[in-house]
């Protein structure tokens, strides 16, 4: 007698349930008993006399003893990592993570343990750091050097809602996400992106100026026509979807769409599942045009008119260009404009000093 699907898929689809939660319940595990071995050391280095000097002295007899015990891991580097994530971790605050534990308070992570407590049971450290600590500590490892406490929140609570890998968040924190996003937000919107991460709510929220492509593999300098970076977009499909951000499905390449008998053909569609509309992708080498708005405009006019559903919201153009006059999209575009936007891309990261730029011009 065969397995029927269903069956097998439900029980496979429990068990990978049951891996994740297990992992997930081991890192935690990890980390938190990582903070606390590093509020150990702390507290008892404040008890020394001659305190840099104990300290070292403290981290090598330290990890002679923990490792002829438990074997790897807990070299005087390592100790001095957890020592300095305590530290990261337990200066004054606000919670990170509040769409995980609306309850959770937003005064402080230090641990409540009275100082020289031993912990015989997990089950003592509170429960407002095992909310918190939800990523693996090689995460942690990467986070504690940002520091920027907002910016580290918005990294921490992005990777965990996105199921970042340790490599996707060294790539978002490279392409400076977080200034990225925070380039058209006012004071009172930077300091959400550190308390909610980044929240869908109007088209407006996705739009990131500039995009960075450096995943292509594509020299600034080097010669490229439109065909290669829509086909370099495609092959690297996984890599284009991370940078687009949160909640987009593909949907097509080169979409042809017939009126009049003339055909015209989108070079790639989205669909956002977090404000429920295609989002329509145009890619230009060289300079934004006008006439490239207003083909936009009758790209997303058409999938209002014709495609998207009476449930669904209005389609969102995305024009991606090397280059662009602000003045020129301005005067282009309505006042009251919500649907199309331009942003310029790059194929290479910036560096320190290219960015810099980036801020100044916005």
């Amino acid at each position: 007698m065969s397995v029927q699907p269903q069956l097998f898929s439900e029980i496979s689809q429990l068990l990978e349930l049951a891996r994740k939660r297990v992992v997930t319940s081991v890192n935690q595990t990890i980390t938190i008993t990582y903070f606390e071995i590093g509020r150990m050391i702390v507290e008892d280095e404040q008890n020394g006399e001659n305190r840099a000097e104990y300290g070292k002295k403290l981290l090598k007899d330290l990890s002679l003893h923990l490792t002829e015990k438990f074997g790897k891991g807990f070299s005087a580097s390592n100790l001095q990592q957890m020592k300095q994530f305590y530290l990261s971790y337990s200066i004054s605050q606000t919670v990170s993570v509040k769409f995980i534990n609306e309850k959770s308070e937003t005064d402080s992570r230090k641990s409540n343990l009275s100082k020289g407590q031993t912990v015989s049971d997990l089950s003592q450290i509170p429960q407002t750091l095992s909310a918190n600590f939800n990523l693996s500590w090689s995460h942690y490892l990467k986070l504690m050097r940002i520091s920027d406490i907002n910016e580290r929140k918005f990294y921490e609570i992005e990777a965990y809602k996105n199921n970042w890998s340790l490599r996707e968040l060294q790539r978002q924190y490279d392409s400076a996400l977080y200034a990225r996003l925070s380039l058209s937000k006012n004071k009172e919107e930077i300091i959400q992106l550190s308390e909610k991460g980044q929240i869908l709510e109007k088209p407006k929220d996705l739009i990131k100026d500039p995009y960075i492509l450096e995943f292509l593999g594509l020299n600034e300098k080097s010669s490229y026509s439109e065909n290669d970076l829509e086909s370099g977009l495609i092959d690297k499909l996984e890599h284009f979807l991370l940078e687009l951000g949160t909640g987009f499905t593909f949907v097509a390449r080169q979409n042809r769409i017939t009126f009049d008998e003339k055909h015209f053909k989108i070079d790639l569609v989205f669909y956002n599942r977090i404000l429920k509309c295609f989002v329509l992708i145009d890619l230009k080498i060289g300079e934004l045009k006008h006439q490239d708005i207003g083909q936009m405009q009758m790209y997303v006019n058409y999938y209002d008119r014709e495609v998207k559903l009476t449930d669904e919201n209005k389609t969102i153009g995305i024009i991606l260009c090397q280059d662009k006059s602000e003045a020129l999209v301005e005067y282009t575009l309505p006042e009251d404009n919500e649907q199309i936007f331009a942003s310029k891309y790059q194929t290479v990261l910036p560096s320190k000093e290219d960015f810099i730029k980036i801020l100044e011009e916005n």
